[in-house]
């Protein structure tokens, strides 16, 4: 499913994301020529939007573990077609990441999630590298 105004693949949250129960299809909006930085950006509400990044550049060491549940949830089995965004913060004098709730993506259904990592140790608001 593509969304008609944007010609950007939709994205559909197969489950809510927390406090946000009736937004459940996305499509993601490229913001830079790097692809560092995404809008993901609720067709029912376009103003309703998230920045999002992928982790891998500005925490590389960041390998979380993805409960069985989520992979059942997203209708996928291999973990090399998951696609994890973290949700960033900007601010005035710090931009941080939540490692702890990242979205996953599965590239080929474009079912997704945000998942909370319980126990996993990584925080709300890992403070981002300020080079990019």
């Amino acid at each position: 499913m593509t969304d008609p105004s944007l010609g950007l693949p939709t994205i559909t949250m197969a489950v809510p994301m927390p406090g946000f129960p009736s937004h459940r299809d996305f499509v993601l909006v490229r913001l830079n020529e790097d692809g560092l930085l995404y809008a993901f950006t609720s067709i029912e509400n376009p103003e309703l939007r998230f920045l999002v990044a992928p982790p891998e550049p500005f925490f590389p060491d960041y390998a979380p573990e993805i409960e069985n549940a989520v992979f059942a949830a997203l209708n996928t089995k291999d973990p090399d077609r998951l696609l994890l965004l973290t949700v960033i913060t900007a601010g005035e004098h710090e931009t941080t990441a939540n490692l702890l709730a990242p979205i996953v993506v599965d590239r080929d259904s474009m079912r997704a999630m945000q998942v909370v990592l319980s126990g996993s140790g990584y925080p709300v608001r890992a403070i981002m590298n300020r080079n990019f």
